[in-house]
C-alpha cells in the first residue's frame, strides 16, 4: 500500500537535489526555460502537488484570471509596504497575481509557490505535508473572499462559482410546501453504488425521498406525523460548475478507510436542466462543458495529484502525443514503414543500440540518467543484465569508444561525434526552447510548420483548444480521449470544473499571454527575463570554459622513446583557460599572441602524460572545428611544436608508438657485493626480505618507444648482438617467485631469435615489466644457470643465512623487554634446509635447553608492522615453508604444528582486540564440530549452545561457519586464521531475523513534519527529525537533540535480499503502517552498535549479505522529507554554524559530503563554503566528540613539501585522527564575523564536569549511581501517544 504515497514526479528542471553527480564550474544552473508546450509548470515543494493542480485551474480559467488582475495597486496596495504596521495590504491576492503573471509570462520551464504559501502563513514544514485538493479549494476561496472584502473584487467567488440548491418537503396529505435554500460553491457528488455523472445528479436532484412507515414527516399545516416526500433541486447556476467526487469511503465492518475505484464516467458536456427548478430558459443557460479534472493517484493513505486542463485560450503549443496514444492500426503501419525503410537493430550490439537510441533524439543527444532507461524501453532488458558482463559499466563503455560518443554539458549528457548540439549553446534538455528576453513573444503555434521543407507536410492537429496534462513541472499534450482512462483506477478522476458554454472568448484573447495583465506585473516579468537570459548565457559561458595545458616544444627533449623535460626544475607547462566553443583557429592564434617570439608553423598535438614521458597522439588540423567537436576538454594536455622534429630529433605519434617503461636487469658481480649485502641485510630484514634485484642484480628503469622492436631495444643499450633478453617467468609468476625467495632461486624467459623482430606492443611488454639482459660469459658465475629456454638466477653464498631471534613468553600485564636484552644469532641456511634443524641450531647455540629443559619452541615469521605471523612447520624445508633467506625468524615457546595441523587464533564473544586472542593447533581433517569442542575444552566452557565464525575483512564478527560436519579444509581456512566462539545456535542458512527501531525525537510535541492524506479521515503521522537537529522554532541552542529509539518490531529476510527489499519489508510492519513514504528512497536504514547509529546502509539493489548484515543485527528506519541514494563515500554530517560573539549554535543542518575524489580537509572546507556562500579561507571548522564533549579543530595548515621530495599525499579526514562517518557533528565558524574561535558551549562543560563526577564515582565504587541514570533513561524511551492531525489553514488579515 506504500508504493504511491507521497509520489512526486520528479522536475525535468533543475533541483538541487535531482541532478545527482552533477556539479557545473559555474555555480547552480540556472532554470531552464519552456519546454515545447510553451505553458509553465509549477514546481513542487515536497508535497504540494494538490495545490499545484488548483492553482493550474484557475490560471486556466479566463475569467477567474482577468477579475483577478483587474484589481489594481490602489485597492490591494503595494508589497513593499506589507511590513508597515498601519498598510493594509491584501498579499494573497497580490501574490497570487505574481504567480500567475510568471507562469504566463516567465521564460522558465517551472515557477515557485514559495512566496504565495508564504503569504498563507505556512512554514517550511507545511510544504512537505499533504491536503485534500477539495478541502483546499473551499480554504482558499474563502481566504480570498476575506481578502477582497472592500474591493471591487469582494464578489469574485460569489459572482463565479456561487449556485443555489433549493430542499423540498411536500406533505402528501394537504401538499404543503416546505423549502430551504442551500448555498454551495461546489457540488460534492456520490461516486459509490453510482457509475456515472448523470446517475449521481439523477438520484440528488430527480429521485424524491419518501417519509413513510416509521420515518413519517410532521406536516406544519396538519400538526401531525405524515407521509411527505422530500427533493433538491438546482435553483440557480454558476457561470462556473465544480464537482467533487467522494472517492474516499469508510468501511464500517472492516473500520478502515478505503478508495474507490471502480468505473464512474463523466460527460465532456453536459446539461443540467433536467435536475433545475427553473426549465423554461434555453438550452445554453444549462449546458456546461469540461475543461478541467484534477486525477488523484494512489490510495487513501495519500497519493499524489496532476490536472488534465483544456487550454482555451490557446496559449500553448500543442503537439501530437506518443505512438502509444496513437491507434494501433496506424501503429502497425509506421512500425511496417520504420522495417523497410531502417535497417534491423542488432540488439546484441551495445554500439548499434546506443547509437540509435541517441541518433533518434531530436537534440542528438540523451542525459546520462535517462540512457539507461532509454536503453532498457528500446530492447527491454536493462544494461546490467544484457551488456555488462561483457563490457563493463555503461560510462567505461561510453568512454572507451570516445571516437563514437561524446560527453557535453559539463558531462551530463552524451551525443554522437557525427552529430554533436550546437557548439555554442548546447541542449539542457530534450524539450528546450531558445532563450526570448521578450516575454510578449511567445513561440508562434505555426513555426514548426514553416521550418518544414516545401515537400513536408505538418502533421494534423485538432482545430479549436486542446487538452495539457500539468503535473507539476512537467506540462505534456494529451489527446481528449485520454480523459477517459481517468475513469477508474488507481489513477483516476477527483474533481471536475465545467463551464457554461455560452461563456465565449475574444478573439484577441486568443493565443495572448499578456491579455489584461497590468503593466506593472509584465515590466516585472520582462526584467526577470532578462535577468534569467543572462544568467543562462554566463552560465555556458563559464561552463563551457575548459582548463588546458600547453607543452612547449622548446622546453622538452626526446630521451627513451617518450618526451623529457629539458629542465628537471620545471615542467615546461603554461595554464590556458579556453572557450571550448571556440575553434582549433581561434586557439592558434591565441597562443600565437601568446608567444610572440615563435617562429614557423605551429602544430597543435593532443598529449598525454606516461610513466615513460609525453607523448603525442593526433594532431589538431581543420581550424574550423571547435574545440568541443574536436573533443578536448578541461585538463586536455597539448603540445605546441613544428609537427615535425624537437631539438632536431623526429617524433613519432600515435598510439601505437605509446612508450613503454622498462626495468633493466644486469648482473651486479663486484668486489663490494659483499660489503653491500652487510650493509643493506638490517634494512632488509626489516622489509621482510630483499627483492630479486638486490645482491647480485642491478635495476635500472628506461623508456622505449611501444612500436620499437626488441632488438632496437638490445642496441639502444649498447647490448652485443649475442647478449640475451629475458623476461620474467609469467608461467606461475607466483609460485616461481616464492621459490625464489625460500631458495635464492628466480626464474627468467629468454626470447627467442623470432622476438626481435616484434615490437613491445606485440610482446604485451607493459610498464613496469623487468627485462634480464645477460652477456655470455655471465653463465660462468654459480648466480645464472640456463636450462633449454630458462635462466635461473640464484642467490649468492654469502646471502645464504637466517637470523633467529629468541623472544621469550611475555605475560600480559608486564613490560616488553628491551631491545638489546633480546637474543640474535645467524644461522647458515640454504633452500632445502628443513626449519627444524634451523632451530635446533638456534636453541643449542643459544643455550636454551640448558635454562629451560624440556622447553618446546618454534618458529615464527614477523610481518612489517611487526606482529608475529602463525609458526612455520619445521617439517618443510626453507624453500617450501616459503621462508626468504636473510630474513628473521622468531623463536618463541610453544609448539609448531605439523604438515597436517593448523595453527589458529581464536576468541569467545567477540572480536578479538591485540593479545585477547587464543591459540590453538588442531588437525586439517577435524571438522567445525570437532574444532569448536577443543576450543570450548581450552577455555573452559560447556554446553550445546555455540558456534564459530569467521572474521571479515575488516577483523569484525563475519559469517558462521554453517557446515559443522565440513573440515576444516573443506572450508578453505588456513594457517593462522582467527574464529570466533559465537553464544547462540546457528542461524537458518541464509535467513535473517533483525529487530527494527524507529527513529524518533522525543522532544518534539508540535506536528513539525505531519504529512496528512488525501481523505476525508483524520489521522496522525509519526514525526521523525535528524540526529542533532533542532525545531525551526525553537531559539539556537547550544548542542543537538537527542534521539530515542523505539522498537516496532523485528523482520525475517533473506541474506540475499537487496537493501531495497529490506526497507519494504519494514514499511509493511504494523507499527509503521500509519508513517506514509512514497518510495523506498524517502527512507534511510542505519546499523545499530550498542543502541547508537553506527553506519548507514547504502546501496538500493546491494544484498544485505554483501552489507554484513547477520541474524540478530539491530538496524533503524528513519523517515526523510526527500529521496536519498548515498554513495560508498559520500558521508552525511549534521554541520553546525556557531552565533557570532555567544557560545552556542544554530541548528543544524544536514549535509552529503562527497569525499569520493579528494577526502582531505580543504575538500570540505569548499563543500561547505559553498553550502553557505562563503568563502572557504573564512571558515573554522571542528569535529565534535559527544563522548567526551570536546571539540577537535580541523587545522587550515598545509605541508610545505620540497620540489626535489615526492609530494606528500592529502591528509584524508576518513582516516586518522578524525575518522569522519555518517552523522558526525561538524561546528563551523565564520572568522568575518565572530572573533570567538572556540566551540566549546556551556552544556559541553557540564558534560566534561559530569564525566569527572562519574569517573570520581567509580574510582569510589559508586557505581549505584551511574545504575540509577541509566535507569531513568530508559524509562524516557517509552513510546508516546499519536497527536492529533493539523488540519490546513490559511491565515488572512482583517480588512473589514
Amino acid at each position: 500500500m506504500f508504493g504511491n504515497l507521497f509520489e512526486e514526479e520528479e522536475e525535468e528542471g533543475f533541483s538541487s537535489t535531482s541532478s545527482k553527480g552533477r556539479v557545473a564550474k559555474g555555480g547552480d544552473e540556472p532554470p531552464p526555460p519552456r519546454g515545447r508546450s510553451n505553458l509553465c509548470g509549477i514546481k513542487n515543494q515536497g508535497g504540494t502537488c494538490y495545490l499545484n493542480s488548483l492553482l493550474q485551474t484557475l490560471l486556466f480559467t479566463p475569467e477567474f484570471r482577468e477579475e483577478l488582475f483587474s484589481l489594481g495597486v490602489d485597492e490591494l496596495g503595494c508589497l513593499e509596504d506589507k511590513d508597515k504596521p498601519e498598510a493594509k495590504v491584501r498579499v494573497i491576492p497580490l501574490e497570487l497575481q505574481r504567480l500567475f503573471a510568471r507562469l504566463l509570462l516567465l521564460d522558465q520551464q517551472s515557477a515557485s509557490t514559495a512566496d504565495l504559501t508564504d503569504s498563507f502563513g505556512w512554514n517550511s514544514s507545511e510544504g512537505t505535508n499533504q491536503h485534500d485538493v477539495q478541502e483546499l479549494n473551499r480554504i482558499l476561496f474563502s481566504a480570498l473572499e476575506h481578502s477582497l472584502v472592500g474591493t471591487s473584487g469582494s464578489t469574485l467567488i460569489h459572482r463565479l462559482y456561487h449556485g443555489t440548491i433549493v430542499n423540498s418537503i411536500v406533505c402528501k396529505e394537504c401538499g404543503n410546501v416546505s423549502q430551504r435554500q442551500e448555498d454551495f460553491l461546489d457540488l460534492t457528488v456520490c461516486v459509490c453504488g453510482v457509475s456515472s455523472l448523470e446517475e449521481a445528479l439523477w438520484t440528488m436532484f430527480v429521485e424524491e425521498e419518501l417519509f413513510e412507515g416509521n420515518n413519517l414527516y410532521r406536516c406544519a399545516q396538519c400538526n401531525r406525523l405524515v407521509t411527505a416526500a422530500k427533493s433538491a433541486k438546482l435553483k440557480k447556476l454558476p457561470p462556473f460548475m465544480t464537482m467533487s467526487l467522494l472517492r474516499f469511503s469508510f468501511d464500517f465492518a472492516k473500520f478502515e478507510r478505503y478508495k474507490e475505484t471502480g468505473r464512474y464516467s463523466f460527460p465532456l458536456t453536459i446539461n443540467l436542466r433536467p435536475f433545475c427548478e427553473q426549465t423554461d430558459g434555453e438550452d445554453s443557460d444549462y449546458t456546461y462543458e469540461l475543461f478541467s479534472v484534477i486525477i488523484h493517484k494512489g490510495g487513501c493513505y495519500g497519493g499524489h495529484y496532476h490536472a488534465y486542463i483544456r487550454d482555451i485560450d490557446e496559449l500553448g503549443q500543442w503537439e501530437p502525443p506518443e505512438e502509444d496514444c496513437k491507434p494501433k492500426t496506424q501503429k502497425k503501419v509506421r512500425e511496417e514503414v520504420k522495417e523497410v525503410c531502417e535497417p534491423k537493430l542488432q540488439e546484441d550490439d551495445p554500439l548499434s543500440v546506443l547509437i540509435a537510441i541517441i541518433a533518434q533524439e531530436s537534440s542528438k543527444s540523451v542525459l546520462l540518467d535517462q540512457l539507461g532507461q532509454k536503453l532498457m524501453d528500446r530492447i527491454g532488458s536493462s544494461w546490467s543484465k544484457k551488456f555488462r558482463k561483457h563490457y563493463g559499466p555503461i560510462g567505461k563503455f561510453l568512454q572507451s569508444h570516445n571516437e563514437v560518443f561524446l560527453l557535453v554539458s559539463n558531462g551530463t549528457r552524451v551525443a554522437l561525434k557525427t552529430n554533436p548540439p550546437s557548439p555554442v549553446t548546447e541542449p539542457s534538455s530534450q524539450a528546450e526552447q531558445p532563450t526570448n528576453s521578450d516575454p510578449s513573444a511567445a513561440p508562434n503555434p505555426g513555426a514548426s510548420e514553416q521550418q518544414l521543407g516545401p515537400n513536408q507536410k505538418p502533421e494534423s492537429k485538432p482545430e479549436g483548444s486542446h487538452w495539457f496534462d500539468l503535473n507539476d513541472s512537467t506540462v505534456t499534450s494529451i489527446r481528449e480521449s485520454d480523459i477517459e482512462k481517468q475513469f477508474q483506477g488507481k489513477e483516476s478522476a477527483y474533481m471536475l470544473f465545467y463551464r457554461k458554454t455560452q461563456l465565449h472568448r475574444p478573439s484577441e484573447a486568443l493565443n495572448n499571454q499578456q491579455y489584461k495583465i497590468p503593466s506593472q506585473l509584465i515590466q516585472m516579468a520582462q526584467e526577470e527575463n532578462l535577468k534569467l537570459q543572462q544568467m543562462r548565457e554566463e552560465f555556458e559561458a563559464t561552463n563551457n570554459t575548459v582548463e588546458l595545458r600547453l607543452h612547449l616544444a622548446p622546453s622538452y627533449k626526446l630521451e627513451n622513446g617518450a618526451l623529457q623535460p629539458v629542465s628537471k626544475e620545471s615542467d615546461g607547462r603554461t595554464a590556458l583557460s579556453f572557450d571550448r566553443r571556440k575553434t582549433v583557429g581561434d586557439l592558434r592564434l591565441a597562443i600565437y599572441q601568446m608567444q610572440e617570439l615563435w617562429e614557423g608553423d605551429m602544430a597543435l598535438t593532443v598529449a598525454k602524460s606516461l610513466p615513460a614521458g609525453l607523448h603525442l597522439y593526433n594532431t589538431l588540423t581543420d581550424d574550423s572545428v571547435s574545440l568541443y567537436s574536436a573533443g578536448i576538454y578541461t585538463n586536455t594536455d597539448l603540445f605546441v611544436w613544428n609537427g615535425r622534429e624537437v631539438c632536431g630529433a623526429t617524433v613519432q605519434i600515435g598510439a601505437e608508438w605509446e612508450p613503454v617503461l622498462l626495468t633493466v636487469v644486469r648482473p651486479f658481480l663486484g668486489e663490494d657485493v659483499e660489503h653491500e649485502v652487510e650493509d643493506e641485510a638490517e634494512s632488509e630484514e626489516s622489509k621482510g626480505g630483499f627483492e630479486n634485484g638486490g645482491p647480485g642484480l642491478k635495476r635500472e628503469a628506461r623508456g622505449f618507444a611501444g612500436g620499437a622492436t626488441l632488438g632496437e631495444v638490445k642496441e639502444a643499450l649498447g647490448e652485443p648482438k649475442e647478449s640475451l633478453l629475458c623476461q620474467e617467468h609469467k608461467g606461475g609468476k607466483r609460485k616461481e617467485q616464492e621459490a625464489g625467495e625460500g631458495g635464492g632461486a628466480s626464474g627468467w624467459r629468454v626470447f627467442p631469435p623470432d622476438d626481435m623482430q616484434r615490437t613491445l606492443k606485440e610482446l604485451s611488454l607493459k610498464d613496469g615489466d623487468a627485462l634480464l639482459v645477460l652477456e655470455p660469459q655471465s653463465f660462468d658465475s654459480s648466480v645464472f644457470t640456463r636450462n633449454g629456454d630458462v635462466v635461473t638466477v640464484t642467490t649468492p653464498s654469502d646471502c645464504r643465512w637466517l637470523q633467529v631471534e629468541f623472544r621469550p613468553h611475555v605475560k600480559r600485564g608486564e613490560e616488553v623487554e628491551k631491545e638489546d636484552e633480546r637474543k640474535k644469532i645467524k644461522v647458515p641456511a640454504t633452500g632445502n634446509m628443513l626449519l627444524s634443524e634451523v632451530k635446533q641450531r638456534a636453541v643449542e647455540e643459544m643455550q636454551l635447553q640448558e635454562q629451560t629443559p624440556g622447553a618446546q619452541y618454534c618458529l615464527r615469521q614477523v610481518d612489517c608492522t611487526g606482529k608475529l605471523l602463525p609458526p612455520v612447520c619445521e617439517e618443510l624445508s626453507v624453500r617450501d615453508a616459503g621462508v626468504r633467506l636473510m630474513t628473521t625468524l622468531t623463536l618463541c615457546p610453544g609448539k609448531g604444528p605439523g604438515a597436517s595441523q593448523l595453527f589458529l587464533h581464536f576468541t569467545v564473544g567477540t572480536a578479538p582486540s591485540a593479545g585477547m586472542e587464543m591459540d590453538i593447533i588442531v588437525e586439517k581433517t577435524c571438522t567445525v564440530k570437532e574444532c569448536l569442542k577443543a576450543m570450548l575444552d581450552a577455555v573452559g566452557l560447556d554446553g550445546t549452545c555455540w558456534h564459530l565464525r569467521r572474521l571479515d575483512w575488516c577483523e569484525e564478527v563475519g559469517e558462521p561457519l554453517m557446515d559443522e560436519d565440513a573440515s576444516l579444509i573443506e572450508l578453505k581456512i588456513s594457517n593462522g586464521e582467527t574464529l570466533v566462539v559465537t553464544e547462540g545456535h546457528l542461524p537458518p542458512k541464509g535467513f535473517l531475523k533483525m529487530p527494527v527501531w524507529l527513529y524518533v525525537d522525543p522532544k518534539n510535541t508540535v506536528s513539525d513534519f505531519n504529512h496528512t492524506d488525501n481523505g476525508p479521515a483524520e489521522e496522525q503521522m509519526l514525526e521523525i527529525v535528524t540526529a542533532g537537529e533542532t525545531p525551526s522554532q525553537s531559539p539556537p541552542v547550544c548542542g543537538g537533540n537527542t534521539a530515542e529509539l523505539r522498537n516496532v518490531g523485528q523482520v525475517e529476510i533473506s541474506d540475499e535480499a537487496t537493501l531495497e527489499d529490506l526497507k519494504t519489508q519494514v514499511m509493511t510492519l504494523p507499527a509503521l503502517q500509519d508513517v506514509c513514504l512514497p518510495t523506498t528512497m524517502f527512507m534511510r536504514v542505519w546499523q545499530l552498535e550498542g543502541r547508537r547509529l553506527a553506519r548507514i546502509l547504502r546501496g538500493q539493489q546491494v544484498t544485505l549479505r554483501k552489507l554484513k548484515l547477520t541474524s540478530g543485527s539491530d538496524i533503524c528506519a528513519q523517515q526523510l522529507l526527500k529521496e536519498e541514494d548515498l554513495g560508498l563515500k559520500e558521508v552525511l554530517l549534521n554541520v553546525k554554524m556557531g552565533v557570532p560573539g555567544e557560545r552556542c549554535y544554530y541548528p543544524p543542518e544536514e549535509l552529503v559530503w562527497d569525499a569520493s575524489h579528494d577526502s582531505s580537509p580543504r575538500s570540505l572546507r569548499i563543500c561547505l563554503a559553498a553550502h553557505y556562500g562563503l568563502s572557504p579561507d573564512a571558515l573554522l571548522l571542528a569535529k565534535h566528540q559527544p563522548d567526551k564533549h570536546i571539540w577537535e579543530e580541523i587545522s587550515n595548515w598545509t605541508q610545505q613539501v620540497s620540489k626535489k621530495k615526492k609530494k606528500k599525499k592529502a591528509d584524508s579526514l576518513l582516516g586518522a585522527p578524525f575518522h569522519f562517518k555518517d552523522g558526525d557533528t561538524i561546528g563551523i565558524k565564520n572568522l568575518l564575523i565572530d572573533n570567538n574561535r572556540g566551540f566549546i558551549t556551556l552544556e559541553d562543560e557540564q558534560g566534561q564536569q559530569r564525566l569527572r563526577e562519574q569517573a570520581e564515582q567509580r574510582r569510589k565504587g559508586g557505581q549505584a549511581a551511574v545504575s540509577d541514570v541509566s535507569g531513568s533513561q530508559k524509562k524516557t524511551g517509552q513510546t508516546k501517544s499519536r497527536k492529533p492531525e493539523v488540519a490546513l489553514s490559511i491565515n488572512v488579515g482583517v480588512f473589514r
